[in-house]
């Protein structure tokens, strides 16, 4: 279980097999079943959460009752509301398993003594904040400025084995667009394919 975050995090930094014992330990497995929620909208995020199988979501509900997508959480991923896991405030969203899942879990004050026992993974983790910023903010311009049918293609390319996992209403909704718009796109682009 613990093979991908070893991988992951001797993608950016080098560590012993000694420091990562130390952080295996910190860290607690847990198995989801589909529809299991990690967090709910109201609650402490406790956890920020590295998905070793499976695929969660990141969503907020709006007063007319309708999701809005943040974020989806592929194999290799880490997830958490982290407004709330660094300011003990109640969370704005859920965390839900789309599929069944195993994440890695770790507290705030274990991943706090994860960074004071092996200061390199201050660096680890603010490479992962960093390049978590900017996705946000480039997520943020092409909201305001791209097409639908770029929004869907940038989709396509930043979670490209998801698009057969994820139902087309959750794609629809993290690109801000009507299911109805996704469906004619999809339609199109596949049309462009096989005239090409």
């Amino acid at each position: 279980m613990f093979e991908l975050l070893h991988s992951k995090v001797t993608e950016k930094i080098s560590i012993t097999e000694e420091e990562f014992d130390i952080c295996k330990s910190l860290f607690t497995p847990k198995k989801l079943r589909k529809k299991q929620f990690l967090l709910q909208e109201g609650e402490l995020s406790k956890y920020n959460i590295f998905v070793t199988k499976g695929l969660l979501r990141s969503y907020t509900i709006d007063d007319k009752g309708v999701e809005h997508i943040l974020q989806f959480a592929l194999e290799g991923w880490w997830t958490a509301d982290l407004y709330s896991f660094f300011t003990g405030e109640p969370s704005l969203f859920y965390i839900e398993a789309l599929e069944d899942a195993e994440v890695l879990l770790i507290t705030r004050p274990l991943w706090e003594s994860l960074l004071q026992q092996i200061p390199k993974f201050e660096r680890y983790f603010r490479i992962l904040i960093q390049n978590s910023l900017i996705a946000t903010q480039r997520r943020l311009m092409e909201s305001m400025s791209e097409t639908a049918e770029r929004k869907y293609l940038n989709f396509i390319k930043l979670y490209p084995a998801s698009v057969q996992r994820v139902p087309q209403h959750m794609i629809a909704s993290y690109l801000g667009i009507t299911r109805e718009t996704l469906s004619r796109l999809r339609r199109e682009l596949a049309v462009g394919k096989s005239s090409a």
